[in-house]
């Protein structure tokens, strides 16, 4: 019963210190525009902008087009072996998006797993940045 207890209270402290949030497109599409009118001409670093935003989808895709300020592109199957490649620290804002929000989802559980405690997930990713008409992106990261 004691083990139990002290099992449920460190489950609630993790719950506590780590979180998945989401995000929705219209807030970083706002954030971007934020950016732009501040004087910024190119995209801003993770320091401007506060977090670090990564694409999760395979490169084929991000090449066809990704988010604007994206720094970094890692397939999602990827992200346990290559989060170091992140660059971030435990407290750092990590967000993630992929093309509808499914695998992104799981690359943030993964991430908050590996002990980052701030980490959003672009809700729609993808699919909802373009139903809403916001530029994207060419190339690759």
């Amino acid at each position: 019963m004691m083990k139990q207890i002290v099992v449920s209270v460190l489950g609630l402290f993790l719950l506590l210190t780590i979180s998945i949030g989401a995000v929705s497109a219209h807030h970083s599409y706002l954030l971007s525009v934020q950016q732009l009118r501040a004087g910024l001409t190119k995209a801003p670093s993770m320091t401007e902008k506060g977090f670090i935003l990564i694409d999760v989808r395979s490169a084929q895709e991000h090449a066809g087009g990704f988010i604007p300020g994206t720094d970094l592109n890692i397939d999602f199957r990827e992200i346990q072996a290559r989060h170091r490649d992140i660059g971030a620290q435990p407290e750092d804002h990590l967000v993630v998006y992929c093309q509808s929000g499914r695998r992104s989802n799981i690359a943030a559980e993964t991430l908050a797993d590996l002990g980052y405690r701030h980490v959003y997930n672009v809700t729609g990713s993808m699919d909802a940045w373009l139903a809403a008409g916001f530029p994207i992106e060419r190339g690759t990261r």
